[in-house]
C-alpha cells in the first residue's frame, strides 16, 4: 500500500506538469500511427467483394466472395495470376448460435462439393468451375478457385453457386446425429446473384 501511495503521488505531480497533455496527446498519436502501419497492408491484402451471404440448417453460414487473384499451389491444378481475373471463394463455417451440440462455433465445414457458374449478362457466355479446399492466413480453410471471367472485367455477371452435401462415402453419421438430423448434413441447394460487378477486384493486386 505504501508503494502504491508513493506511485499515486508521483503520478499526480506528473499530471500537474504543463506539458502533460502534450505528452499524452503524442502517445495517442504514436499509437494511431502504429495501428495504421500494421492495419493498412492487411486491409489492402484482404480486399474482397461479398457476392452473397446465406445460412442453411442446421446452422451453416455460407459467404460467397470475389477476391483478388492469388498465387496458388500446386500450379498443375490452379490457373496462374496471369491467366485469371478474380479468385472466387465460398467461406463455409458453422454459425456462432443455434447450432448442433458439440459443434465448434465458426468451425470450417469440410467435405462439401461446391461449384459455380459465372454468366456474362451481356453476351451469354459462361464459365463453370469447381471450388476446391484452400487455406491462407486470412480466411483459413475455405473453398475457392482462380478464374478467368467469360468477358471483359467491366461487364456485369450473374454468379450461381451450387452446394452439395457430403456423399455417403465421404462422411459417416453417428446414431445421435441420425436421430436428430437424419442421414444428410443438409439438403443440396443453390444460390444465384445477378448484376455482380468484378471490375474493382479484377483490377486490384495483392502486391
Amino acid at each position: 500500500m505504501k508503494i502504491l501511495n508513493i506511485m499515486k503521488k508521483e503520478f499526480e505531480e506528473i499530471r500537474k506538469n504543463k506539458y502533460f497533455k502534450y505528452i499524452v496527446g503524442f502517445g495517442i498519436i504514436m499509437k494511431v500511427i502504429i495501428l495504421i502501419i500494421f492495419l493498412v497492408p492487411l486491409l489492402s491484402f484482404s480486399q474482397e467483394l461479398v457476392i452473397g451471404e446465406e445460412r442453411v440448417e442446421p446452422g451453416i453460414v455460407l459467404i460467397f466472395e470475389g477476391a483478388i487473384k492469388d498465387v496458388i499451389e500446386p500450379k498443375s491444378n490452379n490457373l496462374s495470376v496471369e491467366e485469371t481475373n478474380v479468385h472466387i471463394e465460398a467461406r463455409v463455417n458453422w454459425d456462432s448460435v443455434n447450432i448442433p451440440d458439440g459443434t465448434p462455433p465458426g468451425g470450417f465445414v469440410p467435405y462439401l462439393k461446391i461449384s459455380s457458374i459465372i454468366y456474362n449478362e451481356k453476351t451469354g457466355l459462361k464459365t463453370f468451375i469447381d471450388l476446391t479446399p484452400h487455406i491462407n492466413m486470412i480466411d483459413n480453410f475455405h473453398y475457392a478457385r482462380n478464374i478467368s471471367l467469360p468477358g471483359e472485367v467491366d461487364e456485369l455477371y450473374t454468379v450461381e453457386f451450387k452446394i452439395n452435401a457430403p456423399h455417403e462415402f465421404d462422411l459417416a453419421f453417428h446414431k445421435d446425429w441420425l436421430e436428430k438430423f437424419g442421414k444428410d448434413l443438409f439438403q443440396n441447394i443453390s444460390f444465384k446473384y445477378k448484376n455482380v460487378d468484378f471490375e474493382e477486384i479484377a483490377k486490384a493486386s495483392r502486391d
